[in-house]
């Protein structure tokens, strides 16, 4: 994500100039991330089957997206500070037209693979440009609020990439889908060059990356939400991406019209779980409780949900697999706990720091899950058995619990 950076001295728009010309297009591009970012968790059937992908292949696949995100993170997080956001969301979201249209013609892996990093790569930075183009033109203490809708902007692009997508497949198929994303993704960067004000170059000075990163990770507050919010964020980005789709295939047995309406139903979840965070963090607050609790209670919650998967609590698989996505929004906790508790010349780093590491470890889940899965041989109906989902979603639970542990021994300890 990125920081909240201090409003140049630029003219104000009206609430519905800024609305127009800065929230929607940006907006949009969030969305369209979003959307290509979950839409392997519908394509997943027709992609391993065109290509014969083993769940490894499609893991890597699909988490490649992961892998780029991360690794741009830094030098957009530096670009968008020297030239701002309307020339850099240009030039990326011209960059992952390009990947789109790639993944619709690639014939083999690799080639897929590589498309799949080029549109990591350009829709980097969809939400650090949102946030950074926005706290331009409004005061600082709307963010948090401005944070949520695009959030839930997010989520409804994530629910696009169910039931929508599937029907988009009765006239197309999914190499067509591409190629309208890639169209789409252009035609936005370009909305966005034309419509954003434009304003002189935010002139911010360079400063050493390295030793700032070293004073973020040196001060005990952002270690102290990583530590309980960081592994839970990426296995929530790393499942809901891929896993959860099929895992309702594989082990719940749904038929793919009834895998596509559950996506939806959990991709729209997070739009609602999004603004209840807000709400209940505010609530919370009111009464002495600081977020950081909130977000040790809601990680409680979703540790006990993914546990329903370890153990198969089958009277239960539709309900499992939006509860999944409804609790874990409260993993988006993380970048306000770190903008309100780190010193405000850090928070710009920090903002991408936590980002960096948030995609490296929803890439390593994605990846890792498939890698788990594909030990086991395959029924005779050509699916994973269920135990081969239960040991991944058990390797993910111990990950998460020593997190929930240092925390309780901390408040323990404070109290």
């Amino acid at each position: 994500m990125q920081p909240s950076l201090a409003a140049p001295a630029t003219p104000r728009l009206t609430g519905v100039a800024v609305f127009l010309y800065v929230f929607l297009p940006f907006a949009l591009g969030h969305y369209l991330s979003s959307l290509l970012r979950n839409v392997n968790a519908v394509l997943a059937s027709h992609l391993a089957g065109e290509l014969a992908l083993t769940p490894g292949q499609l893991g890597l696949l699909t988490s490649a997206f992961f892998f780029a995100f991360a690794l741009v993170q830094l030098p957009v997080g530096i670009a968008l500070d020297r030239h701002g956001p309307r020339l850099v969301q240009l030039a990326m979201l011209l960059l992952a037209a390009c990947g789109a249209l790639l993944f619709a013609r690639g014939t083999s892996f690799t080639q897929l693979l590589l498309a799949r990093a080029v549109m990591g790569c350009g829709l980097g930075g969809c939400f650090m440009a949102a946030v950074k183009a926005v706290s331009t033109w409004i005061a600082p203490s709307r963010l948090p609020s401005v944070h949520g809708y695009l959030i839930a902007v997010g989520g409804l692009g994530a629910a696009t990439a169910t039931t929508p997508v599937r029907a988009a497949l009765e006239y197309t198929d999914w190499r067509g889908l591409f190629l309208l994303f890639g169209a789409l993704v252009a035609c936005t960067g370009l909305l966005i060059a034309l419509l954003y004000p434009r304003v002189e170059s935010p002139g911010t000075r360079r400063g050493p990356l390295l030793q700032a990163l070293r004073e973020v990770w040196r001060t005990p507050s952002f270690r102290s939400v990583i530590s309980l919010v960081l592994a839970p964020h990426a296995v929530f980005f790393g499942v809901q991406g891929l896993w959860i789709g099929r895992w309702l295939s594989d082990v719940a047995r749904f038929p793919e019209p009834a895998v596509a309406y559950l996506l939806y139903l959990s991709m729209a979840a997070v739009i609602f779980g999004a603004i209840a965070v807000g709400m209940v963090t505010e609530w919370a607050g009111r009464r002495g409780m600081p977020p950081l609790d909130v977000a040790a209670a809601g990680v409680t919650v979703f540790v006990l949900v993914q546990a329903g998967f370890v153990i198969g609590y089958q009277p239960s698989f539709q309900l499992l697999s939006v509860l999944f996505t409804l609790v874990g929004t409260i993993t988006g906790i993380e970048y306000a706990i770190v903008a309100q508790s780190m010193p405000k010349e850090l928070t710009g780093r920090a903002a991408t720091f936590l980002n960096l590491l948030i995609f490296i470890g929803a890439f390593l889940v994605q990846a890792g899950f498939g890698l788990v899965v594909g030990l086991w041989k395959p029924e005779l109906s050509g699916r994973p058995p269920a135990v081969a989902y239960q040991t991944a979603f058990a390797l993910l639970l111990l990950v998460q619990l020593p997190g929930l542990w240092k925390f309780a021994r901390r408040r323990k300890a404070a109290a």
